[in-house]
C-alpha cells in the first residue's frame, strides 16, 4: 500500500477518468486497451473519452498508441507506473475515507 494522501487525486477523481484508470488498471501491467474497448466500457462519446484521455496523457498517467490495424486507424491505451501509482493513492485515499466498515 502507498501512504496515504491528504486529499483526493483530482486527476483521478473526476468519474470518467476514474473509469478509464479502472479499467486500465485491471489489466496487467504493460497491457493496452483500444480506444473502441474504453468507450464500450465508459459509455462515454469519442469527444468525450478523447479529451479525458488527452488529459491523463498530459499528466504522464497514461500513453496512447496510435497505429493502423488491418488498414484502420487504432488508438490504444497503456496506464503508465505514474499512473498506476496514481491511482493506487487515490484508492488508499478512498479506503481512509471509509475506515473499517
Amino acid at each position: 500500500m502507498t501512504d496515504t494522501p491528504t486529499g483526493p487525486d483530482e486527476l483521478v477523481h473526476q468519474t470518467l477518468r476514474l473509469k478509464i484508470l479502472s479499467a486500465l488498471r485491471t489489466e496487467p501491467e504493460g497491457s493496452m486497451l483500444e480506444f473502441v474497448r474504453l468507450k464500450k466500457i465508459t459509455g462515454a462519446t469519442d469527444g468525450n473519452l478523447g479529451r479525458h484521455i488527452n488529459t491523463l496523457a498530459d499528466a504522464g498517467y497514461v500513453t496512447m498508441h496510435k497505429d493502423f490495424h488491418r488498414n484502420r486507424p487504432r488508438t490504444r491505451v497503456e496506464l503508465t507506473r505514474t499512473g498506476r501509482d496514481a491511482f493506487d493513492a487515490h484508492i488508499d485515499y478512498l479506503k481512509s475515507l471509509i475506515g473499517d466498515l
